[in-house]
């Protein structure tokens, strides 16, 4: 007897169209969030903006567009490939406002579960389906009644909430895990602020050097004040550059690779891979732990550290400590406002599309210097990055056993009792 029922989508959901929030009112402050099409990523799932890219609104509006917690959300417009259909929950109350060219999903609990629905539109059969009659040439669209006629087989109520139980709890894990990283690099961030920029590390009584009265001396390389015993270093004396070019030989299908275009912005945490034969040339190898850093349009700040070993593009740049002790302070300097600010004016083809800095730029940057604090610095932080890249590599795994799970599940191949 067949346990899958076939349905239109229009007999279980409705979509409602966002406001067209004109951008005219468009702020950086305020309480509101204007969803976008940032706001998803390609597979599933609430992508937060980066920080400074927040889009907020003066403008008044219907009370109607604002959105609560567990809200399902999908989006209508394919900016970028494979994002037409991707779904979404807004993870705040009275937060997020429906913008237009993204719907509002709402179910007949009577037929479907909620989680259901949003794992239903993950997969391949039903991404097709809106896919195929999209409009639009530069940016493909889509509509409720497209979507409403969109054919699924679905089981009984009881066994969608067994299947969603399954994949949700490990997207839940995965939710975690990406909580906590950004918590480790938020502390991690602070605690260089302070000892690195504001020079309020503890000194040998406990306090804080600088609050404390710690003696500051004017530095003409630096055009600053540092405290008094620090000497001034560039990066080239604790970094160097990895260029070890990938042999020919090697098996590149199996291995990971990392290049610019799926490095995340303003985040140590780089999250994703692809593999090594995505890159046609200019391939290095990769270890654990090397520290990367984006040649190309440095104003998108990417840089962060390896979570695995593989191959990286021509378009990251790569550096391996000197010292162990050096590590956290590198790597928080390599990833600090400072440098990118620095990368910026330094980059070749300032005020064109495509600025480059390249790796004796970067290793020109000057920075103060104590190897007494740096260590100090090192025995506080070396645990959170590998913490952060355990939290990666789970993370990394979860997703491949969820993707994989989820057309056999969806499609009555693998059975869960309800």
């Amino acid at each position: 007897m067949n346990r899958l029922t076939k349905y239109r989508m229009g007999d279980f959901i409705k979509i409602k169209h966002g406001y067209p929030f004109k951008s005219q009112y468009f702020t950086d402050k305020g309480y509101y969030h204007v969803l976008s099409l940032g706001s998803f990523y390609e597979k599933g799932g609430f992508k937060y903006p980066a920080l400074g890219k927040e889009k907020h609104t003066t403008e008044n509006f219907p009370e109607e567009y604002i959105l609560k917690k567990g809200d399902l959300i999908v989006a209508m417009t394919e900016q970028v490939l494979g994002l037409l259909g991707s779904t979404a929950w807004i993870p705040e109350d009275d937060k997020w406002l429906l913008n237009q060219r993204i719907g509002l999903v709402t179910c007949d609990e009577t037929i479907v579960n909620n989680y259901f629905v949003y794992y239903l539109f993950a997969t391949k059969n039903v991404r097709e389906q809106i896919s195929r009659p999209a409009q639009g040439t530069k940016q493909r669209n889509t509509s409720p009644e497209s979507i409403y006629d969109v054919k699924v087989w679905i089981p009984k109520l009881q066994e969608q909430k067994a299947i969603a139980n399954i994949l949700h709890t490990m997207d839940c894990k995965i939710t975690i895990n990406n909580a906590i990283n950004a918590e480790l690099e938020k502390v991690a961030k602070t605690l260089y602020n302070y000892w690195f920029v504001q020079f309020d590390f503890p000194n040998a009584k406990g306090k804080y050097y600088r609050a404390s009265g710690g003696k500051m001396v004017y530095n003409d390389v630096l055009k600053r004040e540092i405290p008094e015993g620090w000497e001034v270093i560039s990066f080239s004396e604790i970094l160097n550059e990895n260029k070890q070019v990938l042999p020919e030989d090697v098996n590149k299908a199996q291995m990971f690779g990392l290049d610019l275009s799926i490095m995340p912005s303003n985040t140590i945490c780089l999250n994703q891979r692809g593999k090594a034969n995505d890159f046609d040339s200019n391939r290095f190898l990769l270890k654990k732990y090397d520290l990367l850093f984006g040649s190309i349009r440095p104003y998108l700040k990417k840089a962060g550290f390896a979570t695995f070993d593989g191959v990286v593009n021509g378009t990251v740049m790569n550096f391996r400590c000197n010292k162990d002790q050096d590590y956290s302070f590198a790597l928080c300097t390599l990833t600090s406002e400072m440098m990118f600010k620095y990368a910026i004016t330094r980059s070749s083809g300032n005020g064109t599309r495509m600025p480059t800095i390249n790796a004796s730029e970067l290793l020109d940057y000057c920075i103060a210097y104590d190897e007494q604090t740096v260590a100090q610095f090192e025995n506080i932080l070396s645990s959170y990055w590998k913490m952060i890249a355990d939290n990666i590599n789970q993370n990394f795994e979860l997703s491949e056993l969820r993707d994989f799970l989820l057309p056999l599940l969806m499609n009555g191949q693998v059975k869960v009792k309800g």
